[in-house]
This record gives C-alpha cells, sequence and structure tokens, in this order.
C-alpha cells in the first residue's frame, strides 16, 4: 500500500500549495467548456464536430501520458510540476493567434499543446497527494483537492465575463483573457520552482528500500502489466472521466433542449459542479471518518446507476435535474478509484500513475460517441430534442456498472 515515505508530521502545506494546481486544472476546463458552443456556433459545426473540442484537449493524455511518467521518474514530481504551467501557458497564449485567424485547426492545435501540459501535471499531483499521506485517507485528501478544481469552474465564466460577453461569446474576443490566463500560468511556474513541496515516494518505490521488502508483492515483478487491479482502475478510470465530462460539455445543449432559448442559458453549466462539489465535500468529512473509501465508490456507482435511469426516463423538466445528480454520483469516483488502482505498487508507481493519468482520454471518447448518438437520434432535423439527448444517455450505464465490479472485486485482484 502506498505510504508517505518522509516521516513528515504536518503535509498541510503542500498540500496547500497542490490545491493551487488542482483550482489552475479546473479552471483550464471551465474555460474550455465555454469555448465548445461557442466554436460550434463561430465554425458551424455538428454536435459531433464541436466536441473536437473536448477530443483534442483528452487525446493529449494517451499520447503523452507514458512520456509523462518517464519524465517524471527523471526529474521528480516538483519539477515535472513546474515544466507542466510552462507548457500549458504555450497553449494558452496559442488561442490567441487562432482567434485572430479564426482558425479551428489551429483551435485544436492550441487544445493539445494545453493538454499536454495538464497531462504532466495531472501525473504529478494526483499520486504526489496519494502518497503524501496515509493511504486509507487518500480518497479525502483528493475530495478536498475536487473541491479546489470544481471551484474553479464557478470562478471561470466570472473571469471570461470581466472581458467578454457571456451570452454571446464572440471567439475574436477571447484574446485579451487568454493572454492574462499565460501570464498567470508562466507565474505559477516560477512559484512551483521556489515552493516548499518535498519528494515523496510510495511504499517500496527506491532501491535500497526494495531490498528490505523481499515479500512486498511488488518486489517480485517485472512488468507494469503483471497487477491486474491497476489495469482494472485504469479502465475504471477511462470510464469515469467519459462520464463525468459528459454533463460539463452536454449540459448547456441540453438545456436549451429542455428550457429553451432563455436568457443566461451559459450560467447552467455550473450546476454540473455543484453537485460534484456536495460529493466532495462528504468525502472530505466521511472518508475514512465514517465511510471507507472502497464503500464510498461502491455507493456512489449505485447512485449513478439510479440516477441514469431517472434521467433516460422522466419527463423533459425533470430530466434536466437528473443530470445534476449524476453529476453528484461522479463526485468521488475519482478521488477513490486512484488510491485503490495504485496500491501496492511499490517501484511501479509513477508508471503506473502515467497509466492512469492516459485513461483521461475517457473524456474525450465517451462525449464523442455521445455527440454522434445525438446526431444519429435527431436525424435530418436541425435541432436535437430532449428525447434525442435521453436516449443518447444510456451511454452512461455500462461505465457505473463496470465502476461498481472494479469497487467490489477488480481492485482487490492479485496474482
Amino acid at each position: 500500500m502506498t505510504t508517505q515515505k518522509q516521516n513528515q508530521p504536518n503535509y498541510l502545506l503542500p498540500l496547500a500549495i497542490v490545491g493551487v494546481m488542482f483550482f489552475v486544472i479546473g479552471f483550464g476546463v471551465g474555460i474550455s467548456g465555454f469555448l465548445t458552443p461557442a466554436l460550434k456556433a463561430a465554425f458551424q459545426l455538428t454536435t459531433t464536430q464541436s466536441y473536437l473540442v473536448t477530443a483534442a484537449i483528452f487525446s493529449a493524455f494517451v499520447i503523452f501520458g507514458s512520456p509523462a511518467g518517464w519524465l517524471i521518474k527523471k526529474i521528480g514530481y516538483k519539477k515535472a510540476m513546474m515544466f507542466a504551467f510552462l507548457i500549458m501557458a504555450l497553449g494558452m497564449y496559442l488561442f490567441v493567434p487562432s482567434a485572430k485567424m479564426l482558425n479551428f485547426p489551429l483551435f485544436l492545435v492550441a487544445l493539445f499543446v494545453g493538454g499536454i501540459g495538464n497531462t504532466l501535471l495531472q501525473a504529478s499531483v494526483n499520486p504526489y497527494v496519494t502518497i503524501i499521506g496515509p493511504q486509507e485517507s487518500a480518497a479525502m485528501r483528493m475530495s478536498l483537492m475536487g473541491i479546489m478544481n470544481k471551484l474553479a469552474w464557478w470562478l471561470a465564466p466570472l473571469f471570461l465575463g470581466l472581458f467578454i460577453d457571456l451570452s454571446k461569446v464572440e471567439i475574436s474576443n477571447i484574446a485579451l483573457p487568454f493572454q492574462i490566463v499565460t501570464a498567470i500560468l508562466v507565474s505559477l511556474s516560477v512559484f512551483t520552482y521556489f515552493a516548499p513541496l518535498p519528494e515523496v515516494k510510495a511504499e517500496g518505490e527506491s532501491d535500497d528500500e526494495m531490498n528490505g521488502l523481499s515479500a512486498s508483492y511488488a518486489a517480485s515483478k517485472t512488468s507494469i502489466l503483471q497487477f491486474p487491479h491497476l489495469l482494472l482502475g485504469v479502465l475504471a478510470l477511462f470510464l469515469y472521466v467519459g462520464i463525468e465530462t459528459l454533463p460539463m460539455v452536454s449540459i448547456i445543449d441540453f438545456a436549451k433542449a429542455t428550457f429553451g432559448d432563455v436568457p443566461n442559458l451559459e450560467s447552467y453549466s455550473k450546476y454540473v459542479s455543484i453537485g460534484l462539489v456536495l460529493g466532495y465535500v462528504f468525502g472530505a468529512l466521511a472518508i475514512p471518518k465514517f465511510i471507507s473509501q472502497t464503500n464510498a465508490l461502491i455507493s456512489f456507482a449505485l447512485i449513478g446507476i439510479v440516477s441514469t435511469f431517472i434521467l433516460v426516463f422522466s419527463a423533459a423538466e425533470y430530466a434536466f435535474y437528473a443530470l445534476l445528480l449524476v453529476s453528484f454520483a461522479n463526485s468521488l469516483m475519482w478521488p477513490a478509484i486512484w488510491p485503490l488502482a495504485i496500491a501496492d505498487l511499490g517501484k511501479f508507481t509513477k508508471t503506473g500513475s502515467s497509466l492512469l493519468v492516459m485513461a483521461i482520454v475517457g473524456g474525450a471518447v465517451i462525449p464523442l460517441i455521445f455527440g454522434y448518438l445525438v446526431d444519429i437520434a435527431k436525424g435530418a432535423t436541425e435541432v436535437a430534442s430532449i428525447e434525442n439527448f435521453q436516449s443518447a444517455y444510456w451511454i452512461l450505464l455500462p461505465p457505473y456498472f463496470f465502476i461498481l465490479y472494479f469497487a467490489l472485486h477488480g481492485h482487490k485482484i492479485r496474482i
């Protein structure tokens, strides 16, 4: 099991610093959520094509996930975080010429570059938070990080609203806010370099420690593929990120189909993060004091299954609110899957973490499939109806059932 190697009595300061990094991750995702409908209108994209925005971000995880793990092995968590901010800054800066040229492919390139930085940051901060304290409370720490992440979703539109009209986002007006974000990311890179972030290692990760742990589970392994619980965790995380991202990228279109062209339609996107934050607060308060991270994952997978049925079968006025319940169900899955999946990896911890980061590509694949299903359901009609969306939301059900299997049995498998 992963534990903190250093006998540090207080890890609150490093945790607070990493919390800022989780905030930045959420802020970037929140901005991209506003770009999706704006790009769709500017370039007259189909629903499927509009989700290429999400695909451009998340495809970087599968391409750069393995190199990110290798890089972290070479330079450590802290320097990896520093370089991640610089790469993300480059991606944000590329939005400026993209907006001036109204070039959709260049937008996708900018999103992909930002995704590379996000990949490196995710591969650094997630295992760091898991390792830095006791393993049994890892989900509690990850829940705290989740609160920071989702609060940034709320602040992203407030920030953009200082510069552009959120009710009618014009691509040509986004240059200034993205220049400011670029400067902030560069500043965070410099801050990270000087921040008091100690390097941490999982139990059995260093060679000298492994010599004294011949009986440990990871000591006799020669390949990352010899950890079935990790591989099942990668698939569980792939499915989870897809179904967590789906409400965020689809809620504005779904709200429009449900309520019509109401004022401030974009404000509906904030409701997705409400359910997530409520779940994170529960995790931070209840794990492990009242419920284990394993039982929390089981419970929230069951909530996800029930909420999917409600979403698909409810009348229009209730289905939208069922999507918010789906977001609540998703909240504790990331905090619980990570520690269960990287438990007992020893010297393979960084490699295992890079595989988990690659699984984030699910955030591109499942929404893209969803958009395709919506387009099929609506046929030749110009605008998708609520029934079209509801039929496509069936895609949520198989992932919830697999995550339930992982929580009940998959994470326990050892060979």
